[in-house]
């Protein structure tokens, strides 16, 4: 019988196995026969699949990897900052994004088939935060007297201005607000994303020169978009979606207590809104929404508010402000979080409901809005609401469950549009900008799109796309074509790069000189019997020998949580890192999917000595083992029992 909930719970070697999966049938005919089979072992990288997962692209194992100490870096520089540098290859924001991203990379990590995936998010967030530490710093490619238009300074702005500097070429971006993060910035409180973190990971970016800001200015508004394209070489439209979607019931439109989950944001991140209601109705149940109760229930409210006090007056004008005097009178608010889903199909991550529950918000679950309810004012006092069940995707009312619940302010977080006021030339149809798949905008050359003007997504998805659009303008601006994307399409490890960095380069093959020498793995003159599948696909946990790994219990970063007596005023940040030798254990806890991490078991179970072991002098990541194949049978023992299903039998067919 399989493994019970219990064995799992305590045993700390179960394995998901069905009886019979640890037996070997024909073990004799398995290794005496297949000498006729004329395979011998090869090594084969592919793309783990936290990095098929991961928007970003970001090499996932490559630096875990360095982070567990089995990748070295090259001399003269700090393992930290070696995987730093790996890390920021995709993503220039690991600080931020080891706290906010919702982890795509850990539902698709192997190790999830043992006990449960690697800590990636809380990994780079050390990576992040030990780079500030230390003042790591970026460094810009050779000037090559380009310039680039950003429009937004968001995600995926910044990723681009940081993509097309190391590329050499100068970029100004545009931005409408006061400063640059976009949503890092307005969009997330700074209990989740603290603003030094923040300002430093922006201003390394700034620091590699010529990323000129202008600030205040909207594209379309101040400045047109044929003025764009006569001051610059090419341009990339970073808009974001800043405008979010009202509830598609009646009494909404127009009601001034019914808000944008990203207004009510933005206003609490610009600093100008210090209190909100006494009740807070908020209908969502993605991460948007969890922010704005989680706010709400900090925030509070004050008795006896006068007209400039209330909280969409703040939200709406974009220039008033509370008084921080206010927030001394500052007393709990009523909170509530609706959603149309229940909650094991929440958009939102499972923790962040967890701690939204233990600071004191009320989740309904299952439920679906119906009308707002208004005074004589105008104003909202209530939103009626029914219990619902989803059909064809659409939410469908019981009868007999419909109630009001009471509200001073409807906060409306199912989604954001963008804002083309100006730019309706450029607008598809659905107030958003079409790109093909190179992320530039069709039938209008040198004009690029990337993040959530494309279509709505997360922040990693944002900065994936500027990674490849920035690739996209470097070959416009070079008039060349652009190069075939790999179906994965992501940052690959380069045997061929880590050869040269260790300088173990091959050397040159000069036909003339050493002739037709084919049928032989002496010479120094290629990489052999290794093969890259890394572009085309992605290692499943079935081709892994599974049975290598031991329980390690993951390292869980600390969280600070506030009770529902605590939260009000409550801004300190919620997650506490990892120390450094968590790091290091949660990296070893990476099964190094589709790449050798010398772990020995080829060499040791090879009964004829086939396998060996590199010279030292010669090693490197990738080229630890090496076959003798006038010694190989082809028995495939070292393909079986390979923990990262690096070697094939595959040399010879």
């Amino acid at each position: 019988m399989a493994t019970t909930s219990d064995d799992m719970k305590t045993q700390l070697s179960w394995r998901r196995f069905k009886d019979g999966d640890h037996t070997w049938d024909k073990l004799t005919e398995k290794i005496f026969v297949q000498d006729t089979s004329h395979k011998c072992p090869t090594y084969v990288h592919k793309t783990p699949p936290c990095q098929g997962s991961c928007p970003s692209g970001e090499d996932i194992r490559g630096w875990l990897a360095i982070v567990r100490q089995q990748e070295l870096p090259p001399p003269g520089m700090d393992w930290r900052e070696y995987a730093f540098r790996r890390s920021t290859d995709a993503n220039p924001f690991p600080s931020m994004m080891g706290r906010v991203c919702p982890a795509p990379c850990q539902d698709g990590c192997n190790r999830n088939e043992l006990e449960d995936f690697v800590g990636i998010n809380a990994v780079e967030q050390y990576i992040g935060d030990t780079a500030i530490e230390n003042g790591y710093k970026f460094a810009a490619g050779a000037d090559t007297g380009r310039k680039v238009a950003i429009i937004g300074g968001g995600p995926a702005g910044l990723a681009a201005a940081y993509q097309l500097r190391r590329k050499g070429h100068a970029c100004t971006i545009f931005e409408a607000n006061s400063d640059l993060g976009g949503m890092f910035r307005y969009g997330i409180p700074g209990y989740r994303v603290p603003r030094d973190k923040l300002d430093s990971e922006i201003h390394r970016i700034l620091d590699m020169g010529q990323v000129e800001c202008r600030f205040n200015t909207r594209v379309g508004v101040d400045i047109t978009i044929e003025q764009l394209e006569s001051e610059f070489d090419a341009v990339l439209w970073a808009i974001g979606c800043q405008s979010g979607r009202g509830l598609p019931v009646p009494g909404w439109a127009g009601t001034p207590n019914c808000v944008s989950g990203v207004a009510f944001l933005k206003a609490f991140n610009e600093g100008r809104m210090k209190v909100t209601a006494q009740k807070v109705v908020c209908v969502g149940g993605g991460d948007t929404s969890i922010d704005v109760v989680s706010v709400a229930r900090r925030l509070g409210h004050i008795q006896h508010a006068k007209p400039n006090d209330l909280p969409e007056t703040i939200i709406h004008d974009g220039y008033v402000a509370h008084d921080s005097a206010v927030t001394a009178a500052a007393q709990g608010a009523d909170v509530t979080l609706t959603s149309l889903f229940t909650r094991d199909k929440m958009m939102a991550a499972e923790h962040e409901v967890h701690d939204a529950l233990t600071e004191g918000v009320t989740i309904l679950d299952g439920v679906m809005p119906l009308e707002v309810i208004k005074g004589a004012d105008g104003r909202a006092t209530g939103l009626k609401v029914a219990d619902c069940t989803m059909t064809e995707g659409r939410p469908v009312p019981v009868e007999g469950t419909e109630r009001v619940l009471e509200a001073d302010l409807v906060v409306a977080a199912i989604g954001q549009g963008g804002d083309l006021t100006g730019l309706e030339a450029l607008d598809n149809g659905r107030g958003l900008m079409n790109a093909d798949k190179f992320y530039q905008m069709p039938d209008r050359p040198g004009h690029f799109v990337a993040g959530d003007i494309i279509r709505p997504h997360l922040l990693t998805t944002a900065i994936g796309q500027a990674w490849i659009a920035a690739e996209s303008i470097d070959e416009y601006l070079k008039q060349a074509e652009h190069r075939r994307r790999p179906k994965v399409d992501v940052h690959h490890f380069d045997l061929l790069k880590k050869m040269e960095e260790a300088n173990l380069a091959p050397e040159a093959f000069v036909v003339e000189k050493l002739g037709d020498l084919r049928g032989t793995s002496d010479g120094n003159w290629a990489i052999h019997n290794y093969e890259d599948r890394s572009g085309a696909e992605v290692i499943p946990a079935d081709e892994l020998f599974l049975g290598h790994f031991k329980f390690h219990a993951r390292n869980l970063r600390k969280e600070e949580v506030p009770t529902s007596d605590e939260v009000l005023g409550h801004f300190k940040e919620r997650v506490i890192g990892l120390t450094e030798a968590e790091a290091i254990d949660e990296g070893k806890r990476c099964m190094s999917c589709g790449m050798c991490f010398e772990c020995d078991n080829c060499v040791i179970f090879c009964p004829q000595t086939a396998v060996y072991r590199v010279d030292k002098k010669h090693t490197t990541t990738g080229r630890y083992v090496a076959t003798d194949y006038a010694k190989c049978i082809g028995c495939h023992i070292c393909a079986d029992v390979c923990p990262t299903g690096y070697i094939k039998m595959g040399l010879g067919e």
